[in-house]
C-alpha cells in the first residue's frame, strides 16, 4: 500500500487522473490524503466529488474554504461569486449525497504512526496538536448538526482576529474556520492577517507566514496543508506546502508519506483554469 498526499484540485479533474497516472495509483490498495479545495474554479468539481467520495476510505479529505463555500451556496445562505464553477455540482442528480458526505469532513487529519497531520490552510500560534483537534471537532460538530444552515449565515467574517480560550459561541467558531480554511500570515502574538495573498513579502509590517511565528505550539509537528499557491517552495520547519497552483496553470503535486519512497514529490504540468492573481 502506498499513501500519497495531494494539494488543491479545485475541479481539475483531469489534471488529478494525469497525476495518479504517474503515481500508478492502486485504488484497491493505496490511499489518497487530499489537502481541500476539491472543487471550484476548475472545469470538472463535479466529477472531482464525485470521484475522491467514490474512494470510500481510500481517501482522507480535509475541508477547504473553497469546500465550505459550496455548502453555503447549497444551504442558500450566501451568494455565487463571479469565478465560481459550482453549478454543476448543484444541479446533479446525487447533489444531496454528494453534499452530505463533504460536510462530513473533517477539518484536521492526524496520523500518529506516520507522523503527519492535514490542515487546508493554518495553525495559529498557540494551538498544539490537543488544541487544535479538540477545535477542529468543535468546528465539524457545527457542521453536522441539523441546524448546521444556520452555522453559514455567521460564518463569513474576519473577527475575531486572536485566539482566546475564553471565546464562545460563533466568534469562536469563526476564528476556527478562519484558521483551519483561510490562514497565511499572522503576528507573533497571533493576531490574523486574512487579506494578504501573496508571497512571503508582500505581507503588512508586523506580520509572518503562520508558521514562522518563534514558539508557535505546532512546531514539533509534520503540517501537510494547502491554500497558499504562491508560496513557493519551503525546506525545512517541518512543514509540506502542497498548494501548487493547478487552477492557475501551475502544478498538481503529491507526497509520498510511507515505504522506501517517503518524502519523495510527483508532480504534472497544469494548463490552468483561471487567470492568476484572481482571488481565492
Amino acid at each position: 500500500m502506498a499513501i500519497f498526499a495531494i494539494g488543491d484540485i479545485q475541479g481539475c479533474y483531469d489534471d488529478l487522473r494525469r497525476l495518479l497516472e504517474r503515481l500508478d495509483f492502486n485504488p484497491a490498495e493505496d490511499q489518497l490524503w487530499f489537502t481541500g479545495d476539491l472543487v471550484n474554479r476548475g472545469p470538472k468539481s463535479l466529477e472531482t466529488l464525485r470521484f475522491v467520495k467514490s474512494l470510500g476510505e481510500r481517501a482522507v479529505c480535509v475541508l477547504g474554504n473553497h469546500d465550505l463555500h459550496l455548502l453555503a451556496l447549497a444551504a442558500g445562505v450566501h451568494r455565487h461569486k463571479p469565478a465560481d464553477t459550482l453549478d454543476p455540482i448543484l444541479a446533479a442528480p446525487d447533489r444531496d449525497e454528494l453534499l452530505h458526505w463533504l460536510r462530513q469532513r473533517p477539518l484536521l487529519h492526524h496520523d500518529a504512526t506516520l507522523g503527519y497531520t492535514l490542515i487546508h490552510a493554518g495553525l495559529p500560534p498557540q494551538w498544539d496538536l490537543a488544541t487544535a483537534t479538540a477545535c477542529a471537532r468543535e468546528l465539524e460538530a457545527a457542521l453536522r448538526a441539523a441546524d448546521y444552515p444556520e452555522f453559514f449565515t455567521q460564518m463569513y467574517g474576519d473577527q475575531p482576529r486572536r485566539w482566546s480560550a475564553e471565546l464562545s459561541g460563533m466568534g469562536r467558531l469563526r476564528f476556527i474556520v478562519n484558521c483551519f480554511t483561510r490562514l497565511r500570515y499572522c503576528s507573533p502574538e497571533g493576531e490574523l492577517d486574512l487579506a494578504c495573498k501573496g508571497a512571503p513579502g508582500t505581507q503588512p509590517a508586523g506580520f509572518m507566514p503562520w508558521f514562522e511565528v518563534p514558539g508557535r505550539a505546532s512546531a514539533g509537528l509534520y503540517i501537510l496543508f494547502g491554500h497558499w499557491s504562491t508560496l513557493g517552495e519551503i525546506k525545512g520547519q517541518n512543514i509540506y506546502p502542497l498548494d501548487t497552483g493547478c487552477v492557475w496553470g501551475g502544478r498538481l503535486s503529491a507526497l509520498r508519506l510511507d515505504g522506501d519512497d517517503s518524502g519523495g514529490w510527483y508532480c504534472v504540468d497544469c494548463s490552468g483554469a483561471q487567470r492568476p492573481g484572481a482571488s481565492d
